[in-house]
């Protein structure tokens, strides 16, 4: 598989990496047998990097890629995890919290280390602290060699902006800001760019709402933009075309965004995504779907502290 450059971190990462949260449940119910075996399948197809955090199930999905990884050389793959965000409403983002929280994946991930450990949707915090505590924090767990490099995920572009241009990080992960009815992250790769950090994207897919199997109950989307959404779908359907491969083609193709990250559990589901991203993208397709979506391009939902927000 392609691979890109991801910022100051050095690592080489293919462009399509493995996200987990599906392993924790939070789409549908998974056995964990199936779960391994997803695993494994993702890393023969050379999908070498996997995201987890404690918050997917909770705790189920690094439990379930723990025992998947147990008896897998620790060199062929690349590890992240995150701190910070536990439960829905949950956090913890002490420094004693960040230390306390890496120790408990490290056991639930069978390794010493991971190669990237991010704080977990700081817009839930003070940006002032995450820049003045947490990530001092994470500096001292690199030189402590449990970790090789650090960062922040989030959902509000502001969010991003403050630490970039307040902190030092290694690393950025941000969801549902590149896809087909969001590009905001685009306003953000100057000064990414300008600091190298190394920038991961995530559900390209915007969370199922760019999928025909519907959006999960919880998603935050307002009624015009999943109308939208459907609409789009149908649009694709009734010309016997796929929004869904259209949607994962359009958001690898920027190589100024090293890695996008998807999940599933069916390993049949994450062979097509390769071959997806192998074939070309329908530009006139993609330009139709576009319109269909330009009334609700960009727009997003609150998520985190008033103060944190964009919206």
């Amino acid at each position: 598989m392609k691979t890109r450059h991801l910022g100051k971190t050095g690592l080489q990462v293919p462009v399509l990496g493995f996200g987990t949260s599906p392993l924790g449940s939070m789409f549908s119910e998974v056995d964990e047998q199936d779960g391994i075996r997803t695993v494994h399948e993702v890393l023969d197809l050379s999908i070498n990097f996997i995201d987890t955090a404690p918050l997917y199930g909770p705790l189920k999905a690094e439990i379930i890629l723990g025992k998947a990884l147990k008896d897998v050389p620790r060199d062929s793959y690349l590890l992240s995890t995150k701190a910070g965000r536990y439960k829905w409403t949950e956090y913890d983002f002490t420094s004693e919290g960040i230390v306390l929280s890496l120790e408990e994946s490290l056991q639930r991930l069978n390794t010493d280390y991971v190669d990237i450990f991010q704080l977990h949707d700081i817009e839930y915090t003070s940006l002032e602290e995450v820049a003045e505590i947490c990530i001092p924090t994470l500096q001292r767990l690199k030189q402590q060699g449990k970790i090789r490099f650090y960062g922040v995920t989030g959902f509000p572009m502001k969010t991003f902006r403050y630490i970039l241009e307040n902190a030092e990080i290694d690393t950025m992960l941000s969801y549902c800001h590149y896809s087909l009815n969001n590009t905001t992250l685009l306003d953000l790769l100057p000064l990414v760019k300008e600091k190298n950090v190394g920038l991961m994207s995530a559900s390209p897919l915007s969370m199922g709402l760019l999928s025909k199997k519907g959006v999960p109950f919880w998603h935050p989307a307002d009624e015009e933009i999943k109308e939208l959404a459907s609409k789009a779908i149908r649009f694709c359907e009734e010309r016997g075309e796929n929004l869904e491969k259209l949607a994962l083609q359009f958001s690898v193709q920027n190589e100024q965004i090293p890695v996008t990250l998807v999940g599933s559990t069916n390993p049949k589901n994450i062979r097509r995504n390769i071959a997806w991203i192998e074939e070309p993208i329908n530009d006139d397709l993609l330009k139709q779907v576009q319109e269909i979506l330009k009334p609700i391009h960009n727009r997003c939902w609150s998520s985190g502290r008033p103060e944190n927000d964009d919206i």
